[in-house]
Formats: C-alpha cells, sequence, structure tokens
C-alpha cells in the first residue's frame, strides 16, 4: 500500500520544570537578560492584577471573572511576539498579552464589572484589538476575516486569535482554520491547552495525541509548545508570526499549560479534579521556572522581587481606584448601541426602565 502522506507534531521546550536549559540554541530575545527581567515582571504583575481580581469579585465588587493563574508564560509571550500593527482576537482571560499590548487593569475590571465601556482600549496597539470574547470560538472567525482583509490589501499584518483546549473542538475554530489554510491567510491560531474544559478533562475532549495536530486538515503548520516555558512560547510565536508576515501560511499552535485556579469565580474545581494533580502542576508552574533561570544568571534576585511585588501592588491598587471611581452610564445605554433606530418593543422598556430609574433617585 502506497502512503498519500505523513505528519508528525514537534515538541518544543527551552526549560525544564526547574528554569534549567535542555538545548543551547537559545533565541536572540532570549540572550537579552535586560529584556528577560522586563518579561518576568509583567508575568509577575500579571499573577498580582489576577490576585487582585479575584479579591474584587470575592467583595462584590466585581462580577463572575476567570482567572488566568498559571497562565502567564502563555499569555505574555504570545503578547510579546507580536508586532503593535498585527491584530489579536482573545476569548475572556488572556490578560497578560493584553496587558504587553497596553490594555489597562481598570478596563479589565470595568468589563468584568458589567461595563461595556471596558471594550474601549484607549491605548495603542490595543486600540485596534478585538474586544472580550466570551461565546466559545467566534473570535477566531473574526481574526480570520481580519486575516483576509489583510492578505486582500496586501498588508504586512498578522491575525492572532487565542482559544482553549475545550473551544478547540467548536465548529468556529475548525471553521477559521480551515479558510486560513484554503486561502493561504496571515493568522495565528494558539490552543491555550490548560487542561480543563471547565470540568471536562483533556483526554476525553479528543482522541488526538495533541491538539497542534488539528491544523493538519487545513494544511497549516503546527507545533507543540511547553507552555510554561515562555522561551519557548516566544519563539514559537515569532516562527509563526514571520511565516505568516511572508506569505507563508498561517499556523497552529498548542501550548501546553495548567489552569492552577476555578474556571471561573462561578467555579469550584475541587468538585472535579483532584489535590495531587494540582500540586503537580504547581511545580510545574511557570514563574518558578523562568525566576530560577534569572537567578542562575545572577540578574535576578528576592530584593527585586520585593521591590517588584511593591510596585505591583501600588500599581494595581491605582488601577482598582480608578475602576470604582467611574461613573456608571446612563440606564438607557443598554438599549441605545444595538439597533441604528431602536425598536418599537425595546422603545417601550427603554422608556420604562428610565421611569424607574428616575423614581429610584
Amino acid at each position: 500500500m502506497s502512503i498519500a502522506a505523513k505528519f508528525e507534531i514537534e515538541y518544543l521546550q527551552y526549560l525544564d520544570v526547574e528554569g534549567k536549559q535542555v538545548r543551547d540554541d537559545l533565541p536572540a530575545f532570549a540572550k537579552d537578560l535586560d529584556h528577560m527581567v522586563e518579561l518576568y515582571k509583567l508575568m509577575m504583575s500579571t499573577r498580582v492584577f489576577d490576585a487582585k481580581s479575584v479579591a474584587l469579585q470575592r467583595t462584590g465588587k466585581l462580577g463572575t471573572y476567570a482567572s488566568c493563574l498559571g497562565h502567564e508564560a502563555a499569555h505574555v509571550g504570545i503578547g510579546s511576539a507580536m508586532k503593535p500593527e498585527d491584530v489579536l482576537a482573545v476569548s475572556y482571560r488572556e490578560y497578560g498579552a493584553q496587558l504587553y499590548r497596553g490594555v489597562q487593569p481598570r478596563e479589565v475590571y470595568m468589563y468584568w464589572g458589567g461595563d461595556e465601556r471596558g471594550n474601549d482600549y484607549q491605548n495603542e496597539p490595543a486600540r485596534h484589538d478585538f474586544a472580550w470574547s466570551v461565546p466559545i470560538g467566534t473570535q477566531c472567525l473574526h481574526a480570520a476575516g481580519s486575516a483576509l482583509a489583510f492578505k486582500i490589501r496586501n498588508e504586512k499584518r498578522v491575525a492572532v486569535c487565542t482559544i482553549g483546549d475545550g473551544g478547540s473542538s467548536k465548529g468556529d475554530f475548525y471553521g477559521a482554520i480551515n479558510i486560513a489554510g484554503a486561502q493561504n491567510l496571515p493568522m495565528v491560531a494558539v490552543i491555550v491547552n490548560n487542561q480543563w474544559a471547565i470540568s471536562v478533562p483533556r483526554k476525553i475532549q479528543s482522541g488526538a495525541p495533541t491538539l497542534a495536530q488539528k491544523g493538519i486538515a487545513a494544511g497549516l503548520y503546527c507545533i507543540q509548545v511547553d507552555g510554561n516555558d515562555i522561551i519557548a512560547v516566544r519563539k514559537a510565536m515569532e516562527d509563526a508570526l514571520e511565516r505568516a508576515r511572508n506569505g507563508e501560511g498561517g499556523s497552529v499552535l498548542e501550548l501546553v499549560t495548567y489552569r492552577l485556579s476555578d474556571h471561573t469565580t462561578a467555579d469550584d474545581a475541587r468538585r472535579y479534579r483532584g489535590e495531587d494533580e494540582v500540586k503537580d502542576a504547581w511545580a510545574k508552574e511557570p514563574m518558578k521556572r523562568l525566576r530560577n533561570w534569572l537567578v542562575a544568571k545572577k540578574v535576578w534576585d528576592d530584593k527585586k522581587e520585593e521591590a517588584w511585588k511593591a510596585e505591583c501592588d501600588e500599581w494595581m491598587d491605582n488601577e482598582v481606584n480608578a475602576y470604582l471611581q467611574t461613573k456608571t452610564q446612563p440606564v438607557t445605554a443598554m438599549f441605545d448601541y444595538t439597533f441604528a433606530e431602536v425598536p418599537a418593543d425595546l422603545a417601550k422598556q427603554r422608556d420604562l426602565a428610565l421611569s424607574l430609574d428616575k423614581k429610584a433617585h
């Protein structure tokens, strides 16, 4: 029997779970230790931000919140590899990538606090990125559409979308990568495989040995990456972005990491996963790994860690205060931005809401 095609999926890792190098061919950015320190500092900022967000939700100052604990290397690696002119279409927990691109913590707080103005990012380059997408997988179609526009306009830009392991089973994801392959679009689809789609474990989500290989059927370049190793994530992203920018087609990257927290603050992960599994994941988490590497390089220490932690705490306190001091929108705002001409039934509801609001005040 003849063979029509053969495929293999490469696995990329530079730092092991203890932060020791497992290969010598470090990419250029990783040789710049000052830059690596800045990436670590952003990872720490992201973790402080995440803890502050959970605390806000627990004290009734924020709605349901999706934690990014354990995803810091994956997210900062994605954001730091992108160019300002690229476009990012996220799901709902890629805060590290968004912070790198200029999204302010106060904007995240506004969004999860129920204020859509949080999606109106004020800083570049985030201002031309997409808003958070809670519907699973739809952001991938947005990225594919953007990539098609870039190709039609002959622009050297790349559309990046992120999705979870569970979300990669959605038809939206498959449709997006299929058109990216068929039309040779400049798109990079990143599967952040944190092992759990709410309470559904990775092992029963797909029979494929890797999630990266889902891109093979679409004709895309595919690679599996240690998602807790920021050097590997950044390198894989840089390569994929460069291929896309040069007209060599799109990619599917699988970043293997772990969700150290609950799915959201409305979830209790203790109901469906064991303590030993989580303990093992904490031993592999990304912050410790990069910190050990930087300490071994003699560019980081406990004193610097404490000083930066204090700066992060002050930054987040200022962002929280800015969020809490933001004036609420008028009650009519919920009716004003969906239709060019408000339908009669919604107009009646708006009038009723307005009258009730006046009575309350």
